[in-house]
């Protein structure tokens, strides 16, 4: 029986695996064959002995319903493993498993293994979501819009403009994994408190022997555990992606609004929207993504209590970690394609683009009117009075300001009709929008695309 969402709707199954049982029995059996082998090279243990270990140390010999025997008998999973491990083993080599070792020599060695991994398949997926949102840029770079300030109409702007500061943000969390990975993959074999003292003079050669094995970092300095500050970034900058993923999803939410109508989820041929209400076509993709980045974001607040341990550690962190990193990353993968799908599958409706450009007949050029006035020698503040005014007068009287305009003492006398058309053009108002996204494909594609320089992931 699965209780939990990410075992049977909410996952993929790359990252599920990742978090599997069996593969974390596997990153423990793997630190374990690198730890026999680290002290064979140092002469602390037999070399046959540290390669019988190696040859065991995998869920071939080390059987899952073994582990789970012991472990109710002993209560101690990693030891459980151990013993099993030992079992496995021919002659006298079972002796020599976990020597010199804490458990979380073995289990914060494995977890980096693991959370390594699934970074990196994070990072596939920001990359794929990225390279669609640059391509939406290039499609819909001179596709005009009305922007919208606290849900009113502001001033003209572009779809390229809107899909390029979602894949900036993008690119700075690609940024963020990158430079993150290398302080998530560090691992340690220090023993109880940290001193070593269990390894003696061997202790900082095994150490750097083991993580080298494993292509892993040495910790500069540990008690019996990694400091949880690590972790607790990098599940803040997963909530970070999240929060862009919850960003993207709310927004094409109100764009599929029947009253905005200018964008649309994918919905599929035979899709239902409603149980009872045959006509609904539900954003129920892009609301599901906003619903699960709130479980993200409360991880955070796990992450961040599970620095604060005792002493030289006490054992609060481990319960919630078998939470937390299974069910952050499933879910933030999960989202990532789901995303990737919407985007991709993304319907647009010009026709209603066009009709809430033009909605307002005019108001939202009224800044261009402003600083045109200023050109014609009309103070800042008093021209932004006249079009405040003016404004407030078409509202009340339902009439376009480009009409009332034509009639304004002011503008008829500095505009001709042809010149005020030319202004109240939306399309005529969008300064840099079209520069500003060229440029962002350009240095998406230079950093995070040129295979020449083999920046892609």
């Amino acid at each position: 029986m699965v209780l939990h969402p990410i075992e049977y709707r909410y996952f993929t199954e790359e990252m599920k695996e990742i978090f599997s049982q069996a593969h974390k029995f596997e990153m423990w059996l793997k630190v374990e064959a690198a730890l026999s082998q680290a002290h064979a090279e140092f002469g602390t243990i037999p070399k046959s002995a540290a390669d019988e270990i190696s040859e065991k140390a995998s869920l071939k010999y080390v059987k899952i319903e073994r582990i789970h025997q012991i472990e109710n008998e002993i209560d101690h999973d990693l030891m459980a493993m151990v013993r099993a491990l030992s079992e496995a083993c021919k002659g006298d080599a079972g002796r020599y498993v976990h020597l010199s070792a804490t458990s979380y020599d073995i289990e914060d060695t494995a977890n980096a293994l693991i959370l390594t991994q699934a970074s990196n398949l994070i990072l596939q997926k920001l990359l794929l979501n990225l390279e669609e949102l640059k391509t939406k840029c290039q499609k819909n770079k001179k596709l005009v819009c009305v922007g919208r300030t606290h849900g009113q109409h502001a001033l003209p702007t572009t779809y390229g403009m809107r899909f390029g500061v979602w894949a900036a943000e993008f690119c700075r969390h690609i940024d963020r994994m990158r430079e993150l990975l290398p302080r998530i993959s560090v691992g340690k074999m220090s023993g109880a408190v940290g001193t070593m003292a269990s390894y003696g003079e061997l202790g900082v050669p095994i150490q750097n022997k083991v993580m080298e094995l494993l292509d892993l970092k040495p910790v500069l300095i540990a008690n019996q555990i990694l400091q949880r500050d690590r972790y607790a970034e990098l599940i803040l900058i997963l909530a970070l992606i999240a929060g862009t993923v919850d960003k993207i999803a709310r927004q094409i939410r109100i764009l599929q609004r029947n009253e905005i109508a200018e964008l649309y989820e994918p919905f599929k041929k035979k899709q239902v929207g409603s149980s009872t209400m045959p006509q609904k076509r539900n954003p129920h993709k892009s609301e599901r993504l906003c619903g699960l980045s709130r479980v993200i974001k409360s991880n955070t607040y796990i992450a961040l209590e599970n620095m604060t341990l005792e002493d030289e550690r006490d054992l609060t962190n481990s319960a919630s970690e078998r939470v937390l990193f299974p069910e952050t990353f499933v879910l933030l993968d999960y989202m990532l394609k789901e995303l990737h799908t919407i985007l991709s599958g993304l319907e647009f409706n010009k026709e209603n683009i066009t009709k809430n450009l033009y909605l307002t007949e005019g108001a939202i050029l009224t800044e261009r009117l402003m600083l045109e006035l200023v050109n014609k020698g009309i103070g800042r503040q008093e021209a932004h009075e006249i079009l405040r005014t003016v404004a407030i007068q078409a509202r009340t009287e339902k009439k376009s300001i480009r009409d009332l305009l034509k009639l304004h003492p002011i503008f008829s006398n500095k505009f001709s009709p042809t010149e005020l058309d030319e202004l109240l053009d939306p399309k005529n108002y969008i300064g840099k929008a079209v520069e500003q996204v060229e440029n962002l494909i350009q240095v998406i594609q230079s950093k995070y695309f040129d295979r020449s320089q083999g920046n892609k992931s």
